[in-house]
């Protein structure tokens, strides 16, 4: 997954198709106009990787399944369920059945325990804690759909504001259609059983295909919400994921929340475990990932409501306005840049320059093969630096990989434009700190062992 996502243009409106029943009701003819309006195509950056990528989750899920059977370290149970935690100074109790009930239940004991258990999460109501609302919820029906038939869409995310029936459509795999639709008050996923009802609002994209082309794999109805717990750590238990946060998904970074939460708290459970820092440390992973969801979270509202909300006289006005701007290009390119907010929080080092603080390694190729930065990193501490910089020894037991980089790359300009001939790299890949010499790295190091472990060296 890509550490950018960008919006693309809306498309142009494909015709009605034969062999069916014309729709009951016609799209209206400024629903029309305002599918076909376009935005500026954003280029792929210099390292050639897609700007955002449109999936069907299940099967990332799958994907996620069979790699760890790869994994003897890793047992995964599925169809069970949680019913109960316990914790004590020293170990975590987990209490698991199947969920069909047709087996005993069983004990797990752990040194900590992490809860990715969804909005309605058991695990963060043994901590006791709450969901703060963000002042977001709207009834969504989400329609996933195979068909043989090509749409003669644009392949992008396509966004229709309107106020009476916002509607988002995007392709997400060869024969896969996603429609995600807003319900008015009066409205349930019932209303939307018949195919011919479903195609009065999906035929702007569908239309070009038959009846029979057309396989509902899934009609469900979501409530989008905005919310944020408001603890994700008591001692040996904490949360991540949407049982921590949740956000429309009007910018897509709902499930890209969920990995940041893990990639920040990854690193720091196998750093305490490992005795390379102490159990402290993990009160940094709320510190730093919730003002960072948060802020996202209000962005998607934001977006939301300008999308969304409003009646006749906002829609006219948001129409005139999304034409000239469009066409602006510090306007488009503002707009197309997703750029995740730098990083807050106490191990972030505010010494820094506002251009690394808190900011991310980007993502690029380097080497003679072009090979990404990430797998020459490892899953540890890392020093990026310029080929021939000469870098003292740590003299802490801290693993730590060295990368050198080749001049005029993307990440030997990225140092320089830091004004820096070395960057230390989290295992989260955020920038822990820059320097203009070699001989500024101990105390960087020295530094990063007083935020693991609260010690001197």
């Amino acid at each position: 997954m890509r550490r950018r996502t960008s919006p693309r243009h809306l498309p142009a409106a494909p015709g009605g198709a034969p062999g069916r029943r014309g729709p009951a009701h016609p799209a209206p003819a400024r629903c029309r106009r305002r599918v076909r309006r376009r935005q500026p195509h954003h280029p792929r950056p210099p390292d050639g990787l897609p700007e955002a990528n449109l999936f069907d989750q299940p099967e990332l899920e799958r994907l996620l399944r069979k790699n760890l059977a790869g994994h003897p370290s890793v047992t995964l149970l599925s169809g069970h369920q949680v019913t109960h935690l316990a914790q004590d100074a020293d170990h975590v109790t987990v209490t698991v059945q199947p969920a069909d009930g047709q087996e005993q239940q069983q004990t797990i004991l752990a040194a900590y325990a992490v809860g990715c258990d969804g909005a309605n999460s058991i695990v963060r109501r043994s901590i006791g804690s709450a969901q703060r609302p963000l002042g977001f919820q709207q009834r969504w029906l989400v329609v996933d759909i195979r068909s043989p038939a090509e749409f003669g869409a644009w392949d992008g995310v396509h966004q229709l504001c309107d106020p009476t029936r916002a509607l988002t459509y995007m392709r997400i795999g060869p024969d896969r259609y996603r429609f995600e639709i807003r319900l008015r008050d009066d409205e349930n996923p019932a209303d939307f059983a018949d195919l011919a009802r479903l195609r009065t609002l999906i035929d702007p994209w569908a239309g070009a295909a038959r009846d029979d082309q057309l396989e509902i794999l899934r009609r469900t109805e979501y409530t989008f919400r905005a919310c944020v717990a408001d603890t994700w750590r008591d001692r040996r238990i904490l949360i991540a994921g949407d049982a921590a946060h949740l956000t429309p998904p009007f910018i897509g970074q709902g499930m890209c929340a969920g990995i940041r939460d893990a990639t920040n708290l990854a690193w720091k459970l196998a750093a305490t475990l490992d005795g390379h820092a102490r159990a402290p440390l993990l009160d940094s992973y709320q510190a730093e990932r919730r003002p960072h969801a948060e802020a996202l979270i209000k962005l998607a509202v934001l977006l939301g409501k300008a999308m969304t909300g409003g009646g006749t006289t906002a829609a006219t006005v948001r129409r005139a306005v999304l034409a000239v701007i469009r066409n602006v290009p510090a306007v488009a390119a503002k707009v197309l840049d997703a750029t995740s907010p730098p990083l807050r929080g106490p191990l972030v080092d505010k010494r820094l320059a506002g251009k690394a603080q808190g900011t991310l390694l980007p993502l690029a190729r380097t080497g003679p093969g072009g090979v990404l930065i990430d797998r020459l990193l490892g899953s540890g501490f890392a020093v990026v630096a310029t080929t021939g910089t000469d870098l003292p020894e740590p003299a802490g037991r801290l693993p730590l990989t060295r990368v050198f980089i080749e001049p005029a790359t993307r990440l030997a300009d990225w140092l320089d434009d830091l004004d820096a001939c070395w960057a230390l790299i989290r295992p989260d890949r955020t920038v822990y700190a820059v320097g203009r010499t070699p001989a500024a790295l101990p105390s960087a190091l020295a530094a990063l062992h007083r935020d693991l472990t609260g010690a001197d060296e």
